[in-house]
């Protein structure tokens, strides 16, 4: 694991993330592996229909970029989508396939059918949604649950226990269940999972741990980002000791989604020193596709995927956006397969003009020229109340240029 917050050329993070202050207060897992549920809960994404090729694209991609883990979706669901898990099982991908289930024998039987190699097996424990949707009490979740995560074990698939809405779980609740489940049939890892995405980070740290002890089993997190901290929660319970965590690329999900792929990523790789070997570069191209097959765009201003990421309109620093990048942006742009970009506009200033002349080849201009060009810039943005196009920057700087030139 790296304790470097910066690498020439490529990022420069806090340094403060690694002072011994810091990382002495955190109980890191030695390796976390990401589990990526987009081809299942990302596609519960209302109005999102990933068809066969879909899914075997996404799959292909998400494999490529390196994704340990990959949730192919849930078999019961329809044929189209048994299909494709089994398609995709076929493809010899080096990321483990995984399928969601009910704790129900034949969800397992499915699984098994398709090819995978583990499955997510769902239980309520949410208070709200133990007593109000189905009538349970813990003692019918564990009745439930045993058997049949014993019998995917004895079938040779890897068995995550997945208690949804875990944290709004009543504690005796959930150290009942977990208790109940040790004795009678110990899974291979147990999830947290915050389906309403309503805890803080210290309270998920506080679950992981708790969880942790009362188990023993490696501790696998799932969010989503009603609050707007599904990443943030997940990266505080690899703190705590998780070692997977779940994700959905370009943040998809159920209404506000779940923890972004992508983030997710950079976060363990930069802000938490782990060598992931995940193929940053590729994340545009991932995103791109899930993009174009939800029909969902990507919002210019989403962190690392956002194609405003690396542009840069205030005139103050502008030299630096092409030149020396790591001094305006805490990633350098190739880092994840883009380039920096210098935009006019109402917050342009003299060396963004100079610079676009020079890009477009449109000559050198005096300082008069640019002071000209520059206010007129200014007045254009602010009448467009957006930035400038090429095409629109020529149109203001060519007559200038060519009057002097007259």
């Amino acid at each position: 694991m790296r304790e470097n917050h910066f690498e020439d050329g490529k990022w420069w993070v806090s340094p403060y993330n690694f002072v011994p202050e810091v990382r002495d207060s955190l109980d890191l897992p030695e390796k976390v592996e990401i589990h990526d549920a987009t081809l299942r809960d990302g596609e519960q994404t209302p109005g999102v229909v990933f068809t066969i090729d879909d899914k075997l694209a996404i799959a292909q991609m998400l494999n490529d970029v390196g994704v340990e883990r990959i949730e192919a979706g849930m078999p019961a669901v329809s044929p189209q989508d048994e299909e494709a898990i089994k398609q995709i099982s076929k493809l010899g991908l080096k990321s483990r396939i995984f399928t969601f289930a009910r704790a129900m024998k034949q969800d397992i039987d499915k699984a098994l059918e398709c090819g995978a190699n583990g499955v997510i097996i769902e239980v309520p424990i949410g208070y709200p949604k133990l007593t109000t949707q189905f009538g349970w009490t813990w003692k019918d979740v564990l009745e439930r649950s045993a058997p049949v995560i014993n019998y995917a074990r004895e079938q040779g698939l890897y068995a995550v226990f997945f208690p949804y809405d875990t944290t709004r779980a009543r504690p005796e609740d959930l150290e009942n269940l977990c208790k109940g489940i040790m004795g009678e049939a110990p899974p291979d890892s147990i999830g947290i999972v915050d389906t309403m995405g309503c805890a803080t980070p210290e309270a998920i740290k506080y679950m992981t741990r708790w969880v942790k002890k009362m188990t023993g089993l490696p501790i696998e997190i799932h969010t989503h980002n009603d609050f707007g901290m599904g990443v943030a929660t997940e990266l505080a319970a690899v703190t705590a000791g998780a070692e997977v965590v779940h994700s959905c690329g370009n943040g998809l999900g159920e209404r506000t989604g779940n923890a972004a792929l992508e983030e997710l990523m950079l976060g363990l790789h930069l802000l938490y020193g782990y060598d992931t070997g995940y193929s940053l570069e590729r994340l545009p191209e991932l995103g791109a596709l899930l993009s174009k097959c939800a029909n969902i765009p990507i919002a210019r201003n989403k962190p690392v995927l956002g194609d405003g990421n690396f542009t840069r309109e205030s005139g103050i620093g502008i030299n630096f956006v092409m030149h020396d990048p790591l001094v305006m942006f805490g990633t350098h742009p190739a880092l994840t397969g883009r380039v920096g970009e210098v935009v006019l506009g109402k917050k342009s200033g003299k060396a963004s003009i100079i610079y676009k002349l020079d890009q477009l080849g449109l000559g050198e201009a005096d300082d008069a020229q640019v002071a000209e060009i520059l206010d007129a810039v200014k007045q254009a943005g602010i009448k467009k109340c957006d930035i400038l196009s090429d095409d629109e920057f020529k149109a203001i700087a060519e007559p200038v240029l060519s009057n002097k030139a007259a």
